[in-house]
């Protein structure tokens, strides 16, 4: 009778699993696939990430060992079917490593060029972020941001982060300076629907929404944020008309093409006949603010109905309102030299005041009236899905109307 020859086989499904489970659980965790983003696993996946090296090292070390010393042991079919295996799992490295990896779908910008408003290639209808300092201003559109995620740029010398993210719908532009040292930032991929950002040098993990450090060295600590309004061009062109504006890189005509109409079309709106309507409320559009650590958001097709609303959150008096583009907006503090306004905007898109009729502009400028030249105080305003607003902001009020 033959003796049976010991094939070892812990040996071989103990390196598989070393070799490729981290990378296939890391990729879930951090990419939109089913039920990924529910689970609170952004440590797990920051461990998981730091250990993947080490751990493939040895399951590789295990296969090798198993091939060399007891792979011919198998009987043909236990051969194909390992060797199989192994081939198919080789496979799934490219998936994990490239085809899934947030920093090689969403490239950064191998060119990034600025032009003003006579050489601009950008249509005005493109709602974009604009920042301004030390008298420079500039315009990153949405439909760029979308794709690349983030810009790592200068505005007037002020290093910025100017950031988005398609899956919560919302722009942040932070300071990438952290102790005194300006970090270099990647995309490690997204949890809760939200991107994550990593910077270089301490290896922190870092929310887009809220600028938290959620894991690492640094974690309970917040990147410093920056101003920003989110507007059309041509409402931006007409405030700031020296504006420089981020030119699109013609590597990713195809990834831009992808996002067209993102930055004006509501998904209701895009298709009334989608029966989901839990996720189409998740997605619905809000137009958040936070004072005095008290988050606040308005349904924004109430908002577009009705232009704006007199509101007071934590005793500060606030004015919040959309243009008449219908995609512009701001929030100012009704509080003038410790008086509070009451606005209204009349059928001109004129902003009135009705205890002065003192006439604002969409700066937030006194033009005319008894209050000419002073301003409003801004206050930062931020578009986001309801879902996304509500899970990193869960003690928000909410406006549905009036």
């Amino acid at each position: 009778m033959a003796v049976r020859k010991n094939t070892k086989p812990l040996l071989f499904w103990s390196g598989i699993v070393l070799l490729f489970l981290p990378g296939l659980i890391h990729a879930y965790l951090l990419m939109p696939f089913p039920g990924s983003q529910d689970v609170e696993a952004i440590k797990f996946c920051y461990y998981v990430e730091k250990t993947i090296l080490p751990l493939r090292i040895a399951g590789g070390i295990l296969v090798l060992w198993y091939l060399v010393s007891y792979f011919r042991n198998n009987s043909l079919r236990g051969r194909m079917f390992k060797g199989a295996v192994l081939l198919l799992l080789l496979g799934s490295l490219y998936m994990t490593d490239i085809a899934y990896k947030a920093s090689s779908m969403f490239e950064e910008p191998k060119i990034v060029r600025f032009a003003d408003a006579m050489h601009n290639k950008v249509p005005e209808s493109y709602v974009v972020l604009g920042v301004v300092n030390n008298g420079v201003a500039k315009a990153y559109p949405l439909i760029y941001l979308g794709y690349h995620h983030k810009v790592q740029d200068n505005v007037g010398s002020l290093p910025v982060l100017v950031t988005y993210c398609t899956m919560c719908r919302t722009g942040r532009v932070y300071s990438p300076v952290i102790n005194g040292a300006r970090q270099n930032f990647r995309l490690v991929g997204a949890r809760h629907y939200n991107a994550i950002v990593e910077d270089q040098g301490s290896g922190t993990w870092w929310y887009q929404a809220t600028g938290e450090a959620a894991v690492g060295p640094m974690e309970g600590s917040h990147l410093s944020e920056l101003p920003y309004e989110q507007s059309t061009l041509a409402s931006w062109l007409d405030k700031h008309p020296g504006s420089l504006i981020l030119q699109p890189d013609d590597h990713f005509k195809e990834d831009y093409a992808d996002l067209k109409n993102y930055d004006r079309v509501q998904a209701v709106d895009r298709d009334s006949t989608l029966k989901n309507k839990d996720s189409l409320m998740r997605k619905s559009w809000y137009l958040g603010v936070i004072v005095n650590k008290q988050p606040k958001a308005y349904n924004w097709r109430k908002l577009q109905k009705q232009w704006f609303v007199d509101d007071k959150v934590n005793d500060t008096p606030l004015f919040v309102a959309i243009e008449d583009d219908s995609l512009t907006f701001h929030a100012w503090s009704r509080r003038v030299d410790g008086k509070d306004l009451n606005f209204i905007i009349d059928t001109a898109g004129n902003i009135i005041d009705n205890e002065t009729s003192s006439v604002w502009d969409w700066d937030g400028v006194c033009t005319s009236g008894p209050e000419k030249g002073k301003h409003l105080a801004k206050i930062q305003a931020y578009q986001e899905y309801r879902h996304s607003w509500l899970h990193f902001h869960p003690g928000s009020l909410f406006w549905e109307g009036n």
